[in-house]
């Protein structure tokens, strides 16, 4: 984590104590995440409703937070991963007990057959020849019988199997996107950059990373309402992963910024993806759902950082981050990238540039 990205953490998580003193709620690790996730601004829904609450002259109680906390951020992630392994340990446990079942009857079949050869060898009555024989036979039956039963356990169980992996598949994928925008999460991100990087060290392919930021979006969010904003939100989103290909990754960076890791593109290719999707959003004139109002046109600021041999993946968002910082500077709706930088000084978020 760079400097620039612990302070500014730091700052969310002093907002969390602070909003957790001036409240009757106890400093529980859910109630800290709740107001957390509230100073980020990351979930405009949540955050629309502690305001509201806060307008009202009220703080949010113990059993209020609960229920905030239940509604936005428990997730069901986990819980369903652990019903579908529960649900795949059981299957398999049932395979084993048929498998279990089958050895145990062919045992005892080999100790009987084992048994009837050495009385065969020794000379038997035809009456005891007789019983002998229709011993064996239902012994035959009974272990044709719980062979039968183990394919059909086996079958079913395959299926089951297939089918249960493949629900563990879906919520696994569904745990790295993000819920409002369904393009990839912070962790997703995180996972793919590190992935990217070390993809290229020690080789001359180029990756490069670009960050964007909804332009002047607090105020839009204020004029028109949380539900208008995450129709933007939405829209940036969608635009951003059209926008991009193959092995390239758009994600959901925080709040109002995405990012896109650009894998095997250099810094001009980098920057024409970029102007596309600045035209592309400056391009969409947005509507009010409810009444069809007009609203406006919105733009976005990017930066663009590209990856050198010494870089860490915080190095390289540092970068991608100052060069998003001079863009906004510059008067917004533009593309900055690292080059453009040299030898110039520009604000960044350690020095307490607006991100708006």
């Amino acid at each position: 984590m760079s400097d620039q990205e612990f302070k500014r953490a730091l700052g969310y998580a002093n907002s969390a104590f602070d909003l957790l003193k001036r409240s009757t709620v106890p400093p529980y690790p859910q109630f800290y995440e709740l107001f957390y996730t509230y100073a980020t601004g990351v979930n405009p829904t949540l955050n629309n409703r502690i305001n509201a609450i806060f307008r009202a002259g009220d703080s949010p109680s113990e059993s209020l937070a609960e229920q905030l906390y239940n509604e936005f951020l428990k997730s069901d992630v986990n819980d369903r991963m652990t019903a579908v392994s529960q649900r795949m340990h059981a299957r398999i446990e049932a395979v084993h007990g048929a498998i279990d079942t089958a050895m145990t009857t062919a045992n005892a079949y080999s100790g009987l057959l084992q048994s009837a050869s050495g009385d065969l060898s020794l000379g038997i009555s035809p009456a005891a020849m007789k019983s002998l024989s229709e011993k064996l036979l239902a012994e035959t039956r009974h272990m044709q019988y719980t062979n039968r039963a183990l394919e059909e356990k086996l079958l079913a169980s395959r299926d089951d199997i297939a089918a249960l992996q493949r629900d563990l598949d879906d919520v696994r994928r569904e745990s790295m996107l993000d819920p409002l925008t369904k393009i990839a999460n912070r962790k997703s991100f995180d996972d793919g950059l590190a992935a990217a990087i070390a993809e290229v060290r020690g080789r001359h392919d180029p990756l490069c990373l670009m960050l964007v930021d909804i332009d002047n979006f607090k105020s839009f969010n204020d004029s028109f309402g949380h539900q208008t904003g995450d129709q933007v939100l939405r829209l940036v989103a969608m635009t951003l992963k059209s926008n991009i290909k193959g092995k390239d990754l758009a994600a959901r960076y925080g709040g109002e910024e995405f990012v896109a890791i650009l894998p095997h593109t250099d810094i001009e290719g980098a920057v024409i993806i970029a102007e596309n999707i600045r035209r592309a959003l400056q391009a969409k004139e947005l509507l009010k759902r409810s009444t069809n109002q007009k609203l406006g046109r919105i733009t976005a600021s990017f930066g663009i950082a590209t990856f050198r041999p010494t870089d860490t993946a915080a190095s390289l968002i540092e970068r991608a981050d100052r060069c998003l910082y001079a863009a906004k500077h510059a008067g917004r709706n533009r593309v900055i990238n690292e080059s453009e930088l040299v030898n110039t000084v520009t604000p960044t978020r350690k020095q307490g540039a607006s991100a708006a």
